[in-house]
């Protein structure tokens, strides 16, 4: 049995985007409509996720683009108003990722209640945003500082728009993960939000730590999340939940039903293989 269970109430765990809408600082907002607007759109999404039966929501500032490495102040800011405003309607466990700042995520986290985050918290990445160095050391640390010692921490080991500098395999890159900053889970994605995680390098992650929760963190669909959950503990799915499966569109309930049925009985004949 998995941490998955106890902090979210089941295995192969399925934990839902809030996408945001674009922020106060962000190139994107909308300062006619406000934060009002942000806070509304994101109240929509979230009713339309539990009542379609999602186990966990994760709150995120998706549509900050083009993200930042070094997030500023008025962005988290504006994410605690958003789910300040939402703690009394939100009836599943919830985590927060503020892209990309691990620190200021778990800062989030503190002032939320939020029981998880994901973040990109190793390595050193040639990306679409620049040269991006991690700092894990300094993060826990923070992590501690803060009293955030029970927010589990999701580590994104292949991130979006991002590559690895060194030459180091996936296997290598996972092993030396868990042996070095003993993670949560592993997030294994595909190259953007939306983009199928590849199944075999899935699959070589989850073989070489066996001992560890790893998320398919991108691209669960439909038609695929058997052959990712027989693999992975859980997924991250945001993109399968819009309308028409489009990235930039809100959550469709009646997509979100239709899911979750198939991950509950996927589960249950797991459970019936596995003599449970």
């Amino acid at each position: 049995m998995t941490w998955l269970k106890d902090v979210i109430g089941t295995e192969k765990a399925i934990i839902a985007m809030c996408h945001l809408q674009p922020l106060p600082g962000d190139p994107y907002y909308d300062s006619k409509k406000g934060m009002e607007y942000v806070v509304e759109m994101a109240r929509k999404d979230l009713h339309a996720l539990q009542d379609g039966g999602v186990d966990a929501v994760m709150f995120s500032n998706e549509f900050s683009l083009p993200y930042l490495t070094k997030v500023k102040p008025e962005t988290v800011a504006a994410m605690a108003r958003v789910i300040g405003e939402l703690l009394h309607e939100i009836k599943v466990p919830f985590g927060v990722n503020v892209l990309w700042d691990g620190k200021l995520s778990l800062d989030l986290a503190v002032a939320t209640g939020a029981k998880f985050v994901r973040e990109i918290f190793t390595g050193t990445y040639a990306s679409d945003f620049g040269i991006w160095n991690t700092n894990v050391g300094e993060t826990v640390r923070h992590q501690h500082r803060i009293g955030a010692e029970n927010v589990k921490l999701l580590f994104n080991i292949l991130p979006e728009a991002a590559k690895y500098m060194a030459d180091r395999s996936i296997e290598d890159i996972a092993k030396s993960t868990v042996f070095n900053n003993r993670p949560d889970a592993l997030c294994v994605s595909g190259l953007t939000a939306g983009e199928q995680t590849d199944s075999q390098i899935l699959k070589k992650v989850k073989d070489i730590v066996p001992e560890t929760v790893v998320l398919a963190n991108t691209g669960v669909r439909l038609n695929n999340l058997e052959e990712q959950l027989s693999i992975a503990d859980g997924a991250v799915v945001g993109t399968a939940f819009k309308y028409d499966g489009k990235f930039e569109n809100h959550v469709d309930q009646k997509r979100v039903e239709e899911f979750m049925n198939k991950v509950k009985n996927f589960r249950s004949s797991l459970e019936v293989m596995l003599g449970k």
